[in-house]
């Protein structure tokens, strides 16, 4: 199962996925798809395949940026921790080289925000100009989101705390902008927060 809403797509207007799976279980699902009907649409379907065609062109930009950010962020003095399998001090970097090689790391990471609360974080979203804060990932445009409130409000503190869901997380999905303009915005959203 595959979202091609997110970097396949990459545009943000689309919803639309892919199975794979045997022809056995392709005619069962048939079936179903034809009872709930959930066949992508023909626009959406050209949208998708819109974003098939500048996808190497959006992924090489993306994870670029993705390892210029968590390199800079990961300097920062506002900054506690940077999780990126691109850094050479993440506890995976071996096995991302291994199986990434020079693809790139991807497109998203994640930081915390030095002794930062949930007001903080927000405060710190709220004030940025060029990333905007999205549940959604994958987009050309870079997004964050704060997982504490958002992809893991389910979990109690405590197992949010054990899995390393800190209040100061922030997620990460760099877009297609100038890595310079991502890093400006974060830099000017860390320094207001704390003024």
């Amino acid at each position: 199962i595959h979202s091609a809403t997110k970097y396949i797509a990459g545009h943000g207007d689309v919803m639309a996925g892919a199975v794979i799976s045997s022809l056995e279980n392709r005619n069962k699902m048939y079936e179903l798809n034809k009872l709930i009907g959930s066949t992508l649409g023909p626009f959406e379907a050209w949208l998708t395949m819109r974003g098939l065609k500048t996808l190497p062109l959006r992924m090489r930009q993306q994870c670029d940026n993705a390892a210029r950010i968590a390199e800079w962020l990961s300097k920062h003095s506002e900054i506690a921790k940077v999780h990126y399998p691109g850094l050479k001090n993440h506890p995976h970097h071996e096995l991302a080289l291994r199986q990434f090689g020079n693809s790139g790391f991807g497109g998203m990471l994640s930081f915390e925000i030095a002794k930062a609360d949930r007001a903080l974080s927000f405060r710190f979203m709220e004030a940025l100009k060029l990333c905007l804060p999205a549940t959604t990932l994958g987009d050309v445009y870079t997004l964050v989101l704060h997982p504490a409130t958002t992809s893991h409000r389910a979990l109690t503190p405590e197992n949010r705390a054990k899995i390393g869901i800190t209040e100061g997380l922030i997620r990460l999905s760099a877009g297609i902008e100038d890595a310079e303009d991502i890093m400006a915005d974060l830099d000017q959203a860390l320094k207001s927060v704390r003024a």
